[in-house]
């Protein structure tokens, strides 16, 4: 309690409810960049208050055991509902996931399709494709879950998905506006300090940092607050439905706990007829690269659709003190 008698949002609550969770203290920061991507802008003040979060993303073997005790099945490994996508190949209905496929030389940025590819078998089990498996890399982060099966996973543990502010003002670490988790040199005195791609994407990567796909969880330097990879190695889901940062109400101000938008206005315009609602993602991943997609920063943000699964985006989970004010 403080000389009010009001409770200290920024005092740990006590001992973790979990292994491997680390209090946020919560508290004002500045979200978002007016110098990078535009989705980022405006910058704007947001405070949160403080809560738990684990230290790394989910691994292979916890998300195992959850399907061992559970028998839950992802998306990713059933077949598609042909009712929802009228008109999509046959191919496309089967079991699936999307897979990055590293293209044989250059090829136009501006069409992702040549190193997306759908692959039937691919899944959390099969990440590589149906021919892969992961008995070498249980200590590294699950992928191709889409936002349903994080969803359950996090109900099944009895944590939730951090909001998109919860997660920024984490993966900063106590440094409010600096570029990155870690400061603002991209490899301060010729260190790596996350999983990202060096070389030219998509079709040559040098592997200076020693992996070419995903690591395993806490292989880079933690932030200040003891996160590891926060940027770089997976994307990682979170709670708020998409919305640009222009649409926030009276962005001018500081915003407490903030939300993401609507559902409905989640949905991507330039899509009209695909009426799928689409969540926030954050921290980029082992693909991003200076050349191309410079969102292993903070303040960095995608629209990932809620029925899509990928071979780069995981998760982590938070847990609020009990009688937090959710806003």
């Amino acid at each position: 309690m403080n000389q009010a008698g009001e409770r200290d949002v920024r005092a740990s609550p006590g001992s973790p409810p979990y292994p491997d969770m680390v209090w946020i203290p919560g508290g004002e920061f500045l979200m978002g960049s007016d110098t990078a991507y535009p989705e980022e802008a405006p910058a704007h003040r947001a405070r949160v208050d403080g809560f738990w979060m684990d230290r790394f993303t989910v691994t292979n073997a916890e998300f195992g055991r959850f399907v061992a005790e559970t028998g839950y099945v992802t998306l990713a490994e059933r077949p598609t509902n042909p009712a929802v996508y009228p008109g999509a190949l046959p191919e496309m209905l089967a079991p699936s996931s999307t897979m990055f496929k590293k293209p044989s030389g250059p090829v136009d940025l501006r069409n992702h399709y040549n190193w997306w590819v759908y692959v039937a078998g691919a899944n959390w089990r099969h990440p590589r494709g149906p021919a892969s498996n992961i008995k070498k890399l249980m200590d590294h982060p699950v992928v191709h879950v889409a936002f349903e099966d994080v969803e359950a996973y996090a109900k099944w543990i009895g944590k939730e998905l951090p909001t998109e502010a919860e997660w920024e003002f984490a993966a900063r670490g106590g440094l409010d506006g600096a570029e990155f988790v870690w400061g603002d040199a991209l490899t301060p005195e010729g260190r790596h300090m996350a999983n990202i791609w060096q070389g030219e994407f998509p079709h040559r990567n040098t592997l200076d940092d020693g992996f070419e796909y995903t690591a395993p969880v806490g292989s880079f330097p933690p932030n200040g607050y003891g996160l590891s990879d926060m940027a770089g190695n997976v994307w990682q889901w979170t709670t708020d439905w998409y919305q640009d940062h222009a649409e926030i109400d009276s962005p001018c101000c500081t915003a407490a706990n903030p939300r993401g938008g609507a559902r409905e206005g989640s949905i991507d315009p330039r899509q009209p007829d695909i009426k799928i609602p689409r969540k926030v993602t954050k921290g980029g991943s082992h693909l991003c690269a200076p050349n191309y997609c410079r969102r292993y920063r903070p303040a960095a943000r995608m629209a990932q659709p809620v029925d899509t699964s990928i071979s780069h985006l995981g998760f982590r989970c938070i847990v609020r003190p009990q009688g937090w004010n959710r806003g």
